[in-house]
C-alpha cells in the first residue's frame, strides 16, 4: 500500500491543478487512500462516502476527474487562453500533474476495495484507461472552440449582482426548428459566422412586431453554434450599465461572445440610454474584436417619443431627440421582422405540424389555425406555434 503513500504525497504539489482537491468526490477519495494507507477503522466509511458522492455524477471515476480537468479554470489554461506563452517549467508541470491525475483518476475499483479490510459488500464503480495528455492537448490546440471554466461546462449566461452566472437549462431551440423569414435569418447567421471567423461583424438590432421569432433567432444561433465556439450572455435593460465591466472580463477570452438584450426599449430620460450608446459607438472601455451586441424591439427608433416631448425650453432641442431617434441607426446591421401575410403564416403551420407529428389533416389544421389566428392578436409564428401546442394537447 506504499503506492497510496506516494500518490497522496504527490498529490500534495498540485500547482496548476490544486483546486481539484477540493471538489467533494476528489477529496473523499484522497481521504480514502489515506484511511486505506494507515489501516484506519474508518477506511470503508469513507470509501462509500466517496463512491456516493460519485454517484451523483455517474459511476466512472476516470470520465469524472477527467471531466474536472477539461473544466478546470487555471494559471496555465488562462495564459493559453489569452494568447500568452506558458513557458518551459509551466509546461513540464502541466506535464507532471496530467500525468499524475491519470494515475488518480485509473485507481480499480477491485485494487482499492482490496485494500480496504472488509469481506461484506462495497458499492463498485467504474474506471478506464484515458490518455489526460493527448486529451488536454486537444483542448487546448482547440480552446477557441471549447473555452475553459464555465464557458466549457455552459453557453449560455445571465448577469446576477454583477457576475456572469451560467443558465443551467436553456431554451433548447434550433434553427431547424424555425419556419419562414429565411431571409431575415440568413442575415444574422451571416454576421454570426464573421464573429466566429474573426472577420468584422456588426452590431445587429432584430426589429419588428411581436411574435415573428426575432428572441427565438438569436437563441437558436447561440444554440446550434455552441460547439463552434458561441457564447451568450443575457442582459436585461437594467444592466446594461455593467457592459463595460462584463467586456472586461471576457475580451481575452477565445470564445465569441454575442451580448442579447431582449425587447429593448427607452424612455427619454432613461440613463441606461448612454451606456449602450458608448458600446455601440465604439467606446475605448466598451469594445472587443470577441463580441457583439444583438437587440431585439418592437420600436423601429428605440426610444419611446411623445407629442410634449417635442416641446420644452431646451435651446437645440433638435439635436437631442436626433440623437434619441437614431440610437437604432447606430446598429450595423437592422433585420426587420414584419407579421406574416396568410401564406407564410400556414406556411409556417404546416412546418410545425410535422415537427409536432400532428395527426389531423394538413388541410384542416390550415382552416382551424386561420380561424385560430383571428381569435388572437393577429397571424404570427407564435400564434401559431401556441395553435399546434393546443392541437397536440387536444390530439393526445
Amino acid at each position: 500500500m506504499s503506492k497510496y503513500r506516494d500518490l497522496l504525497e504527490r498529490c500534495e504539489t498540485l500547482v496548476i491543478f490544486k483546486s481539484l482537491k477540493e471538489d467533494e468526490v476528489v477529496h473523499a477519495l484522497l481521504e480514502t487512500l489515506a484511511a486505506a494507507e494507515d489501516e484506519c477503522s474508518d477506511s470503508v466509511s469513507w470509501y462509500c462516502e466517496f463512491v456516493s458522492l460519485l454517484y451523483k455524477h455517474g459511476d466512472n471515476l476516470t470520465k469524472y476527474i477527467l471531466k474536472l480537468v477539461l473544466e478546470n479554470e487555471n494559471l496555465y489554461i488562462l495564459r493559453r487562453g489569452s494568447g500568452e506563452q506558458t513557458g518551459e517549467l509551466l509546461d513540464e508541470c502541466l506535464a507532471n500533474e496530467l500525468f499524475l491525475l491519470e494515475e488518480l483518476a485509473e485507481i480499480s475499483c477491485e485494487e482499492l476495495t482490496d485494500s480496504l479490510d472488509f469481506d461484506g459488500f462495497l458499492p463498485r464503480y467504474n474506471t478506464e484507461k484515458a490518455d489526460f495528455s493527448k486529451i488536454y492537448a486537444d483542448r487546448i490546440h482547440n480552446i477557441a472552440k471549447y473555452g475553459y471554466g464555465i464557458y466549457s461546462q455552459y453557453h449560455v449566461f445571465v448577469i446576477d449582482n454583477g457576475k456572469i452566472v451560467p443558465v443551467e437549462y436553456p431554451d433548447s431551440i434550433s434553427l431547424s426548428q424555425l419556419s419562414g423569414y429565411e431571409r431575415e435569418r440568413g442575415e444574422v447567421i451571416d454576421n454570426t459566422l464573421a464573429l466566429l471567423a474573426g472577420k468584422p461583424a456588426n452590431n445587429v438590432l432584430l426589429y419588428g412586431d411581436c411574435g415573428t421569432g426575432k428572441s427565438s433567432t438569436v437563441k437558436a444561433i447561440a444554440n446550434d453554434y455552441a460547439k463552434e465556439g458561441l457564447r451568450l450572455i443575457e442582459l436585461k435593460k437594467k444592466q446594461l450599465h455593467e457592459i463595460p465591466a462584463i467586456v472586461e472580463q471576457i475580451s481575452r477570452n477565445p470564445l465569441k461572445f454575442i451580448i442579447f438584450i431582449d425587447d429593448l426599449s427607452f424612455t427619454e430620460d432613461d440613463d441606461d440610454f448612454a451606456a449602450l450608446k458608448a458600446i455601440l459607438e465604439g467606446s475605448v472601455s466598451s469594445t472587443a474584436a470577441n463580441l457583439c451586441i444583438y437587440a431585439t424591439s418592437n420600436r423601429r427608433h428605440l426610444v419611446r417619443e411623445t407629442f410634449s416631448s417635442r416641446e420644452g425650453d431646451e435651446v437645440h432641442r433638435g439635436d437631442t431627440m436626433q440623437e434619441l431617434l437614431s440610437l437604432s441607426d447606430r446598429f450595423g446591421l437592422t433585420v426587420t421582422y414584419v407579421k406574416p401575410d396568410k401564406k407564410l403564416y400556414l406556411t409556417v403551420v404546416e412546418s410545425l405540424a410535422k415537427q409536432y407529428d400532428i395527426k389531423t389533416p394538413i388541410e384542416e389544421v390550415k382552416q382551424r389555425a386561420e380561424a385560430f389566428a383571428l381569435s388572437r392578436a393577429g397571424r404570427s409564428p407564435r400564434v401559431a406555434k401556441q395553435f399546434i401546442e393546443y392541437l397536440k394537447g387536444m390530439e393526445e
